[in-house]
This record gives C-alpha cells, structure tokens and sequence, in this order.
C-alpha cells in the first residue's frame, strides 16, 4: 500500500491544534469497496469548531461528517461509514456507488502525534496503532514490511515523509515533470551543472540543487521514497547523475533516450562499478508507451511510470521517451 505524504501535513496541523488546548478528532479510511476517491490511511484532522484539514472522501462526505463531528464530538474511537446503500452513495456524491469505511478518533495523547510528526521530518516511517476500546495509541519505527491493518479492534496505519522526485537536467522536458510532479504531491528537486540551463530555471516550487549531479544525489540523502528521472540528454551529466542514483534506495530511477542512446548508456555504466543488477535497476527509455512526440506528452508518460512505481502497479514498459 502505498503512503500518503501528505500524513506529515495532516498531523502537524492536527499537533498544532492539540498544542492550541483544542479537542482534534483524526479521521482514518481503513476500508473502501467500488470507486472510492481515497486510499485506506487518507486522514482528516477536524477541529472542536468544526475546521479541518486533509480529505477522506475528495470533499464527497467532509461537510456531512464535520458537522457530526462538530455536534457531538466523540469521547473514544469509533466505526462509520458512508456510501453503504445505493441511495447514501447518490447522497453524498460518491463516485460509482463508491463506499467507505471510517474511523474517527478523538486524539488523547499530542506526545504520540509529536513523535510520528518528528519520525517523519526525519524521513523515517513511523507505525500508529491504535485500540477502538480504550482509545489509547502506541507509535514505533515501521519495520520494512509494516503494513496498514484493520481488524475492528486495532488500527494499524503507516506514516511516511513525503515522496521526492529528483530531475537531472533542467531543460524544457524538466519543467514539465517539475509542474506535473509538485501535481501529483511530489517535492521537486532539479540539478544541472550546466549554467546557461541553470540560470533560466524558474518553476515554483521545484528547487535547484548546487553542485555536480553525483554529489547533489548524495549530500540529498536518497532513499526509498525518493526517485529520480534523467533528463538532460547529455551523456557526462546523465551518467554522472546514474553511477550514484543507480547504487541508492530510490524506488525508481530512469533515463530520458532512445532504445539505442540507451543500449549505449547501458554499455558505459557497465565499465564503472556497477553491478548487472544494479544497471537493471534503470529504466530507459522512461516512461510507459502513449505514442508520445511532445514535450508535454513525454513528460506525461515518463511521470505515469514513476506512479505506477510508486503505487506498486508497475509491471514493465517498453519506453516512450526520445
């Protein structure tokens, strides 16, 4: 299941509020059938005055369940759901008969919401268990197979940092990745030695790293919610970045290219000390097959596969990029 990093934003906001003397619900989905809008683990945070922050539902039920919230805040956890009849799915817009399963948990303990907050500011995963009965939470560092769990009687939820895309080559094609990613929750990070690209660099929120490819990957601390796209096109800033891309955690790392620019790409690393293993890591061509030519369509089918690496859909590709 993948983490939605957005939990550090939700719990901070949720820690900022307990730390206000504000009575703060968190609400978990821990199950969904049909055509949910949210993953299992989304959280809201609601407020004793009814503000909120974060989503369960896509704002189908927010209101409705706010409000509930608002009247009649609960003293221990408990189980809802909407969306459960047909009638109750056209009622509060879920998509397609779409049902979900929530439970909503006043917050007893902001030293426990403290410590997943910190966890995750150091980019560590952090487990929350939770028991309906008495209300009480525990938090520990995840082991690398914790998983979200719901049993009725104990909810087992994963908070992990946000996830990181790292652009080489700060050229046009970066600039849409850059905007498509920051879309889709990433945070963007662009490197680029090459001044005449680096100078005219000027997307919102994506941050250009100082230094070479290699020693930029490096001194960013790449792990496992991190991935990386060559873009640059030029072999000595390409390959740079690849020799220490391809030996960290990241969970997906390709090349921008041609099946032949790559076969030759796949040659040359192969002289440096890198595994096979290693150099199977990489996907070049990048991105899944659309027939892509544009800039903007190449952009689209090369993030396409860095999600489905990320939501663990990713079966194999034949490459778009050129």
């Amino acid at each position: 299941m993948t983490i939605n990093s957005t939990d550090a934003e939700v719990l901070g906001t949720a820690l900022s509020w307990l730390q206000e003397d504000q009575r703060v619900a968190l609400v978990t989905v821990v199950e969904t059938w049909g055509s949910s809008p949210r993953p299992v683990g989304s959280l809201l945070a609601v407020r004793e005055d009814g503000r909120f922050f974060g989503s369960v539902s896509g704002g189908c039920i927010e209101e409705h369940l706010v409000a509930r919230i608002d009247q009649d805040f609960p003293a221990l956890p408990y189980v809802t759901g909407y969306g459960v009849t047909a009638d109750e799915a056209r009622r509060f817009g879920l998509p397609c008969g779409g049902n979900l399963r929530l439970v909503v948990e006043p917050i007893q303990d902001a030293a426990g919401i403290a410590q997943v907050v910190a966890e995750i500011s150091q980019r560590r995963r952090a487990v929350r268990s939770l028991d309906l009965a008495g209300g009480t939470a525990t938090v520990a560092p995840a082991g690398a197979d914790t998983q979200f769990s719901f049993d009725g009687k104990i909810l087992v939820n994963v908070h992990g940092p946000r996830w990181r895309l790292v652009l080489v080559g700060a050229g046009h094609l970066a600039r849409y990745l850059a905007q498509m990613g920051q879309m889709l929750d990433f945070s963007v990070f662009v490197t680029d030695p090459r001044e005449e690209y680096r100078v005219q660099w000027d997307v919102d929120g994506a941050k250009l790293l100082d230094g070479m490819p290699d020693d930029a990957i490096k001194d960013l601390g790449v792990d496992a919610h991190t991935a990386i796209v060559t873009t640059a096109h030029d072999p000595k800033v390409d390959d740079m970045a690849l020799l220490e891309a391809l030996k960290s955690p990241a969970f997906y790392i390709g090349a921008l290219g041609s099946k032949k620019t790559n076969a030759s790409r796949r040659v040359r690393l192969g002289l440096f000390d890198l595994t096979p293993e290693q150099i199977g890591r990489l996907h070049a061509p990048a991105g899944i097959p659309i027939g892509s030519h544009t800039p903007p369509e190449i952009a689209l089918s090369m993030i396409a596969e860095v999600i489905a690496a990320r939501n663990g859909a990713l079966i194999g590709s034949n490459g778009a990029s050129t």
